[in-house]
């Protein structure tokens, strides 16, 4: 599945929903105004180059098909407005942990280890700290951009998906096991938003608590 490439199919929609005014008006911990499903809908690039809907029914077969799945496991379409992969809505790590396990991995391995790897929605840049310092604002606030503001909750246990190269999807254990050896299996961390705003890349992020 790393070989299927989504994409939002009106860009400037998921980058700046119509809803957002009426988000940003809503007190942190009310239910939020989700954007209109149209707005966000999904295409997704095939490995052969091929662009197909992501509910249309041909991509679930090729799904199907390249997962092996048989007549009694049927890989289905699930919509939600909240996250499925993980167990909260926003994931955050440093480049400093990324580089910090390739210098641990070394070799070709960790030469320049790709932080898509970690699948994490905001990747910061320390000014000073080192690896692992985002583990240091769990149970803070962080501001991130001008308005948005995310409450640090825990840190992130990793599984077998880091282990898998973003672009040729080979896996290779040594990752996941360095990590898991040498961190207790825990890299990043996850968060929750307390404030809605936008967030562009280059933004500042500050503790506000």
């Amino acid at each position: 599945m790393l070989w299927y490439r989504p994409r939002f199919r009106h860009p400037e929609k998921a980058a700046q929903p119509p809803n957002l005014a009426a988000a940003e008006r809503i007190a942190p911990g009310i239910n939020p105004v989700n954007a209109d499903p149209k707005d966000m809908s999904v295409d997704v690039e095939t490995p052969s180059g091929a662009t197909l809907a992501v509910e249309d029914p041909e991509l679930r077969s090729m799904l199907n098909e390249g997962a092996g799945v048989g007549d009694d496991h049927v890989l289905t379409l699930v919509r939600s407005e909240r996250a499925l992969a993980d167990c909260r809505p926003v994931s955050l790590i440093s480049l400093q942990t990324v580089e910090q396990i390739g210098e641990e991995l070394g070799g070709e391995l960790g030469n320049g280890l790709d932080r898509r790897r970690f699948r994490a929605n905001i990747y910061l840049d320390f000014d000073e700290a080192g690896g692992f310092g985002e583990g240091e604002f769990v149970g803070r606030s962080l501001r991130v951009g001008d308005k948005a503001v995310v409450a640090v909750l825990e840190r992130d246990p990793r599984c077998k998906m880091i282990s898998l190269d973003s672009d040729t999807g080979e896996h290779d254990p040594r990752v996941l096991r360095k990590v898991a050896q040498a961190h207790d299996n825990l890299a990043g961390v996850y968060c929750a938003v307390l404030v809605e705003g936008m967030v562009k890349k280059g933004d500042p992020v500050e503790l506000v608590d």
